[in-house]
Formats: C-alpha cells, structure tokens, sequence
C-alpha cells in the first residue's frame, strides 16, 4: 500500500565521512539523480540503502518508500485515516510527502527512486554481515503491528532473539517492532554467526562502537556500532 521500501534516510552533516565510514564496511557507493539540491549519496550492501542527506531533514532517521502515482495514492491513504504530516506535490518539484507512524520515525513516500540500484553477488555481504531488519523501539508493539499491517505489510511473527519483538514485513524490508527503551533509537541489525569474531576485528580497526551494547544483551556476542551521522548499527550473533 506504501509501495517498495526505498532507504534509511539520514541526515548526515558531514556526508564525505559517513561515506568513507561505510566503505570501510564493505558499503558501496550508489548512483545518485538530481532529486535533492543537496549533498546526498547512498550506501549499500545490496540489502539496505542508507540515504546520506547534506542537509537537515524533517526527522531523522526517516524509512522512505517509492510510491508511484504519489498524488492519488496520497488521497487514498488519507482517506483511509493515515495523518500526511508534509507533502510537495506539483509539476515544478519532486513529488514526496510524509505520514506518521506510531511511536517510530515518520515515513517519508516519494514518487520515484533517487537512486539507481547496485548490483551485487547473491550472498555478499558487508563486514558486518547479513543485513536482517530496522529494529523501531515504539510505545505500543501490538498496536504499531497493527498500523503496519494497515499499510500492506505481513505479520511475521513474536521473537525473542536477539530481543523480544513483534515482526512485520513487507517488499525489501523487515521491522522489529521493540518496547520502548530497548533502544535509544532506530538500528539497522546485522547478524552473523561468527559475529564475536568480527566485532573484535572492527574494534581492533579503530571503528566506534557504544560502550556498551543495549540492555539484555550479552556484550561477548552483541555490540552496537555508532556512524559518524549517529546511525546505530546493531551487530548481534543473536541466541
């Protein structure tokens, strides 16, 4: 209903060191068009796109979905009771708008892609290995499942690995939906077996990692990995 998952947008001040962080991950630079007029560039690993904006967006972070036919699909979410918080629509702009989301980052719906897709290996991944879900702390998870499940995405489940979550997902990407204090703020997971052994890799190479990991998690298994625009990257071998 809110058509393909696009990216994880953030605003990144300083867009030349966040790019340079995340090529040491193993990321790779995306093609970018012309939608912004502003530094923007994009980072993958063939499984997430993160959006690296040069100027301050709305809210940060923002998950952004492409949603053709943007100004009648917009009317329709409207009318289906979702609150349009912002919209820029017309021939003269790039047409997007952004609704609400419950307890979590807002969306951000855009009429087309902002950048092209990157091809890579069936199987690759970055340094820090699979990519699996945005973990979204919010007030109510039963009820965010529900909001969700209102825009077209899939139940997928109650999980306690690596914390306890309510799931959904939909067409390129998954959602952990966590009570609220799980996490100061969104995280991108990313998970591996042999994940202890390369958290110490990444430490031994300088990256900043949090302190400590989120609460209830093992600090021997789990780490979080803080990008220099603030994005929380959650490493988790999980149970």
């Amino acid at each position: 209903m809110i058509g393909r998952f696009h990216e994880f947008s953030v605003h990144a001040p300083e867009v030349l060191a966040s790019l340079e962080f995340y090529e040491r991950l193993g990321f790779v630079q995306a093609t970018t068009g012309e939608a912004w007029p502003y530094p923007y560039a994009v980072v993958t690993d063939g499984r997430i796109g993160i959006g690296l904006h040069g100027r301050e967006l709305p809210a940060s972070p923002l998950l952004a979905f492409v949603l053709p036919d943007l100004l009648h699909r917009l009317d329709e979410l409207e009318a289906d009771g979702f609150e349009v918080l912002e919209r820029a629509l017309g021939d003269d702009v790039f047409n997007q708008a952004m609704i609400a989301s419950p307890g979590g980052p807002a969306l951000r719906l855009l009429e087309a892609r902002t950048y092209s897709p990157v091809q890579r290996p069936p199987g690759q991944t970055s340094k820090l290995g699979w990519f699996e879900e945005v973990a979204l702390p919010v007030a109510d998870p039963a009820a965010a499942v529900a909001y969700w499940e209102r825009l077209g995405f899939v139940p997928a489940g109650e999980g306690d690995d690596p914390y306890p979550h309510l799931g959904v997902t939909s067409d390129g990407i998954s959602l952990a939906l966590l009570a609220a204090g799980s996490l100061a703020a969104p995280a991108l997971v990313f998970t591996h077996a042999a994940m202890p052994a390369r958290i110490e890799e990444l430490r031994n190479a300088g990256l900043p990692f949090s302190r400590r990991p989120p609460v209830g998690l093992d600090p021997a298994r789990n780490a979080l990995l803080v990008a220099p625009e603030g994005t929380q990257l959650l490493l988790t071998a999980g149970t």
